[in-house]
């Protein structure tokens, strides 16, 4: 049985099937909850799964805004009727630990990416290591990605970085407006590694590191790797799921 409890934008369309649901649904508080439906978009439902984290529940995301790669498309016809018959999809973030000027130490969650960006007019100058080895010695570029499978057909897709299937085990790091060397595409490595990236001019080039949507600024250090003790469990339509996205995602990029 569906308990719900309605998470939601603040815009006039997340409103109206706020309501709506509402009329047809018995919700329930987050703690008593077994399903969390967030009503918005993509950069809303991914401050959600960090927000409610801690309650360890399901998620269907329901479309508001743009694009929605991770939400599910309304319908007054089959919203109510699929809530019940979603496919689940389990993703684990990255985990970022940045070390800044200071030495201060901060961690944080990616869902999407973790994007390290020059933070001034002057290039990034960066070395990337694969545990202790080198991947690259010097990039400079306005900045680098490293993306999951199911951030890899966002921002990571926008700076021509290679698609991933859900299943792949793998994530990509992608230069972004790379200057030297200028050819380098990037690299795609197994989940299990550990990233590091080193700021190798901080005074003159510094630095910001993203993870999904929280910066940390004036940056040294940034340590990446993916968290597999997390698991964000995420519902999706039968014939609008994660994986049949990704896949129509990789089909127009061979294509076009």
């Amino acid at each position: 049985m569906i308990k719900s409890h309605i998470v939601f934008d603040k815009n006039n369309y997340s409103t109206r099937i706020k309501n709506f649901l509402y009329k047809n649904l018995k919700t329930h508080s987050v703690s008593n909850c077994n399903l969390i439906i967030v009503i918005g978009g993509d950069g809303f439902m991914l401050e959600t799964l960090k927000k409610y984290n801690k309650y360890k529940k399901s998620f269907y995301g329901i479309n508001s805004g743009n694009y929605g790669f991770l939400m599910n498309k309304f319908s007054t016809k089959y919203t109510i009727k699929n809530l019940s018959k979603g496919r689940l999809v389990s993703i684990s973030p990255l985990e970022m630990t940045v070390k800044n000027k200071t030495n201060f130490k901060k961690k944080a969650i990616a869902i999407n990416e973790v994007s390290i960006l020059r933070q001034s007019r002057q290039a990034a100058s960066l070395s990337i290591l694969n545990g202790s080895k080198t991947i690259i010695k010097r990039l400079v570029s306005d900045g680098v990605l490293v993306s999951t499978p199911a951030g890899s057909t966002a921002y990571n897709l926008s700076v021509h970085g290679p698609i991933l299937s859900l299943d792949s085990k793998k994530l990509s790091i992608s230069p972004i407006s790379a200057f030297r060397p200028r050819r380098w595409k990037g690299k795609v490595v197994g989940d299990k590694t550990k990233i590091i990236i080193k700021n190798l001019n901080p005074k003159k080039r510094p630095i910001s590191a993203v993870a999904d949507n929280f910066e940390v600024r004036n940056v040294k250090f940034v340590s990446i790797k993916t968290n597999n003790k997390i698991k964000f469990n995420l519902l999706y339509d039968k014939n609008r799921s994660l994986q049949k996205k990704i896949k129509i995602e990789q089909i127009r990029k061979e294509t076009s």
